[in-house]
């Protein structure tokens, strides 16, 4: 079987790929935030966060249409982080979990937002 040939990157423009690097740079510094919250799932859980003061377990599963499982992992991270706050209780017998967005969690999504519309612009330039 034959190796793969290495990717060869093309050289940045002088007008879009300097500025798409330049707004691009700054996600090294916090790259790993960012990662956090730039997988897909993740994003939605704080995306849904961020416009409803709470949600149940439930809700989210149906919002962002996921398995119990694959919402439990994603949460868990986002929670691990500090950027999701999970209060379990009890309503008539049935346990109950409410996710609630931090305000860690929030200036980490707006933090993403703005290197996302930053590299937006960059490459519409």
């Amino acid at each position: 079987m034959a190796e793969p040939s290495p990717t060869r990157r093309r050289p940045a423009s002088a007008s879009g790929g300097e500025a798409a690097l330049r707004a691009i740079r700054p996600l090294g510094k916090t790259s790993a935030a960012d990662r956090l919250i730039h997988e897909r799932l993740r994003l939605a859980i704080v995306s849904a966060l961020a416009v409803n003061e709470t949600l149940s377990f439930t809700q989210l599963r149906e919002i962002l249409d996921t398995t119990d499982g694959n919402l439990s992992v994603h949460a868990r991270k986002l929670e691990d982080a500090g950027y999701v706050e999970c209060t379990k209780y009890f309503a008539e017998r049935v346990p109950r979990s409410d996710y609630r967005l931090t305000v860690k969690g929030r200036a980490a999504l707006t933090a993403y937002l703005n290197q996302m519309e930053a590299l937006v612009r960059a490459m519409r330039q």
